[in-house]
């Protein structure tokens, strides 16, 4: 089966040749496999942005013609329980241990994670494993005796945002569109934020570790755009489990993404891409708040930052309609950043339902523009 390393693969932002920044580095590189994977979805990403996964699976399954089988039997990896502390380690390690097997049982070796929560479980109890045998033996035994089933660890575990770099220069040659102006031709500026559990938390089990992430910046890149540095960059989107899930605590999650939103915005970003359930919700969704709380927008001309998820972005440069991507379903409106790219969309369809029917319009925010920002379409 043939692999790519990051280095291999390029990677934005690339540190100084010195001995020791060349041995962190390679601890930093990552193989992963091109094809065949055992894919799991992610409990609040259905919800949060309902097309993003279905989306994942088309472009490998119907656009790059890969291999990646979905058990319909596979369950949440309750991450978020065992985050906030009301579900037991030992229990969230059975519940990965059967995702495991269900994979074993189907014929494959390579796990496609779509939840960063989930990434960065799997990555823990993994590595647990390794160091603590007897723990991992304790959760076989939970598993054949609740389920029958042996656990088979996965030769490799790698996060859906790791796939689509892996195989970002087969979409850019399949492109109908580029991260590009299509009035002045230059690049669209792109923020990108990568999830904390997917670099933070374990450096080494990500593409570029904590300080060099370039997963998402390596899609940007490699589809047109040009990735903007600023001084918050790799600070946190604001969720944060207890940050939000605490009523109380809300006003941390919204100062920590207004912080990103401050630092980014003297360089004018086009959109911002996120590779983590929470990150594009909360950026996406606290503008909206932020507006209505203070009266400020970020963005041109009070319409906001578009915030895209990575399967939203490949999709759009593959051309599918931006309706079908679910990108109606965000709070800042997505049509300025289409007609900079010259995506072609029919606005009548934008809340359509099965069968053309009218779904309504959700009522317009006070401050965050969400009309008359897009020049009338004609197909």
């Amino acid at each position: 089966m043939e692999n790519t390393t990051a280095k291999e693969n390029g990677c934005a932002g690339h540190p100084d040749q010195k001995t020791g920044k060349k041995r962190i580095w390679k601890e930093y590189q990552k193989e992963i496999p091109a094809d065949k994977y055992f894919y799991v979805r992610s409990c609040i990403r259905q919800n949060f942005f309902p097309a993003s996964e279905a989306m994942f699976l088309k472009i490998l399954r119907e656009d790059l013609g890969k291999d990646i089988f979905e058990n319909p039997h596979h369950t949440t990896c309750s991450g978020i329980g065992y985050h906030s502390d009301v579900i037991p380690m030992e229990t969230t390690m059975t519940i990965v241990a059967r995702q495991f097997a269900l994979m074993a049982e189907a014929g494959y070796e390579n796990l496609a994670v779509s939840c960063i929560t989930s990434f960065g479980i799997y990555s823990e109890f993994i590595e647990t494993w390794k160091h603590f045998p007897q723990v991992r033996e304790k959760i076989a035994d939970n598993l054949r005796r609740a389920t029958g089933r042996e656990l088979v660890l996965p030769k490799c575990v790698a996060h859906a945002s790791d796939i689509i770099y892996r195989l970002k220069d087969e979409i850019a040659e399949r492109a109908k569109y580029r991260l590009v102006n299509k009035l002045t031709g230059e690049p669209l500026k792109i923020v990108e934020h990568i999830g904390c559990h997917y670099a933070k938390m374990f450096p080494s089990k990500g593409v570029g570790g904590a300080e060099y992430p370039c997963v998402l910046s390596g899609m940007a890149e490699a589809w047109g755009g040009q990735v903007i540095d600023y001084p918050e960059r790799r600070h946190c989107c604001g969720f944060g489990f207890r940050q939000y899930l605490v009523k109380a605590n809300r006003g941390y999650s919204i100062s920590n993404t207004k912080k990103k939103f401050d630092s980014m915005e003297p360089y004018h970003p086009d959109a911002i891409i996120t590779n983590c359930p929470g990150c594009p919700y909360f950026l996406d969704r606290w503008q909206y708040a932020i507006a209505e709380m203070e009266g400020k927008t970020y963005g041109e001309n009070g319409y906001g930052i578009p915030v895209l998820t990575y399967e939203e972005l490949a999709g759009l440069v593959l051309g599918y309609d931006p309706w079908d991507l679910g990108l109606q379903t965000h709070q800042v409106t997505m049509e300025p950043l289409l007609d900079k790219i010259g995506v072609e969309y029919d606005p009548a369809k934008k809340f359509a339902g099965v069968g053309g029917k009218d779904l309504g319009r959700p009522d317009s925010p006070a401050n965050l523009k969400v009309e008359g920002c897009c020049p009338s379409h004609v197909f």
